[in-house]
């Protein structure tokens, strides 16, 4: 009889287990929720998002702008009109469930996929530019906009040095992009003493630090940060939001994230917003979706 209600007890406990399971990104819910039914719940409280809500959190002053953007891969289009503002030095983070689009805008903003329709304004006032249709390339030394790509993209087999002159390729002569490296490694004393490393033997949060830095030998005005988390031990992605944190409160550099620790983004950004399907969801301050019931539940594990 022991043995049974052990089992019996072992079983309930097993259950109870089975219940659990990590929410979207982090913490823990009481239920497992499929990614079909976070997609099926979170447009179920999507709202329309009016334009001047839009303009509001950017303070009425976009420094980029993207109006009724279309976007996608190949015929495929992923983002169905998609309006987004954020100012000069503030930071916006883009959350959702799989398959929303939010690497896609980052993509469009960038100059990696296509663009079907709309505007992608980068600049102030009367200054701002379209570059909806530049090349990546142009966008970078023309509009100062860089991408910080998600973990794995420095070049493994070359010194920490090699793969910041890597980041001034676009720059007139090598000597330039050598003394833009100069001032990187003046900035992070610990990419200074590993200069002469290979990048392969770096730590997870170096390398990391290495993409960030890479990112801003052109000395962009925009980053667009993609997964500044992925594969990082949390002492490391404290490390990464430290220095987020300071480009763009003491260099101004405007920041649009995708953060898959939804939580940690939303701590970080001025700005949240919720994509489901292509489409704007929700959006306020981060500590508003932080402080969202749906968002919480749906997103941040509680």
């Amino acid at each position: 009889m022991a043995d049974e209600n052990k089992a019996q007890e072992d079983e309930s406990a097993g259950a109870a287990a089975s219940r659990r399971s990590t929410g979207y990104h982090m913490g823990t819910v009481d239920a497992v929720i499929s990614v079909e039914d976070v997609n099926r719940q979170a447009k179920a409280m999507a709202v329309e998002v009016p334009l001047e809500q839009v303009a509001t959190l950017a303070n009425n002053d976009p420094f980029v702008n993207l109006k009724d953007l279309r976007c996608g891969y190949g015929k495929m289009e992923i983002i169905h009109g998609l309006n987004l503002q954020v100012a000069k030095g503030q930071s916006l983070c883009l959350i959702g469930p799989n398959g929303a689009g939010k690497s896609t805008v980052l993509h469009a903003i960038y100059g990696l996929n296509t663009v079907m329709g709309g505007n992608i304004l980068v600049g102030e006032g009367a200054q701002a530019q379209d570059v909806a249709h530049m090349t990546a390339n142009q966008k970078l030394k023309q509009a100062g906009i860089a991408y910080i790509l998600q973990d794995k993209s420095i070049f493994p087999d070359m010194t920490v040095e090699e793969n910041l002159w890597m980041g001034g390729f676009l720059m007139e002569t090598t000597a330039q992009a050598k003394e833009a490296a100069e001032k990187v490694f003046a900035k992070y004393d610990r990419l200074a003493q590993r200069r002469k490393h290979l990048a392969k033997v770096l730590s997870g949060g170096e390398r990391r630090l290495l993409e960030i830095s890479r990112a801003l030998v052109m000395d962009p005005d925009v980053l667009l940060v993609d997964e500044p988390s992925i594969g990082l031990e949390p002492r490391f992605i404290d490390m990464v939001f430290d220095i987020l944190d300071d480009l763009q409160h003491t260099e101004g550099k405007t920041i649009i994230m995708v953060e898959q620790n939804a939580k940690k983004g939303l701590e970080f950004a001025d700005i949240g917003y919720v994509l489901v399907s292509g489409e704007l969801a929700i959006a306020g301050t981060g500590d508003a979706l932080l402080e969202n019931e749906d968002v919480g539940r749906l997103f941040l594990g509680g």
